[in-house]
């Protein structure tokens, strides 16, 4: 299976996890502390994206709405 993202990309994301672990990662806005995994993941992507690196676009929201209510309705119908 091919790469989803480049080399230089999985560093970024990399160095974000360390910062996220030595408690230096900050939010957009706010500047909060980052606690989450995903969201450290999420900020090292965006960076490496600012900076024209391999990586897939963002999933678009319709499709992540559509997902859920699909997710939903099967549970629904389980029940």
């Amino acid at each position: 299976m091919a790469r989803r993202y480049s080399k230089k990309a999985s560093a970024d994301v990399r160095r974000a996890m360390k910062k996220r672990k030595a408690g230096t990662l900050k939010s957009g806005r706010s500047g909060r502390k980052v606690k989450s995994r995903k969201q450290a993941i999420a900020i090292g992507l965006s960076e490496a994206r600012a900076k024209g690196k391999t990586v897939p676009k963002k999933a678009s929201k319709k499709k992540t709405a559509k997902k859920k209510a699909v997710k939903k309705s099967k549970r629904k119908a389980k029940r």
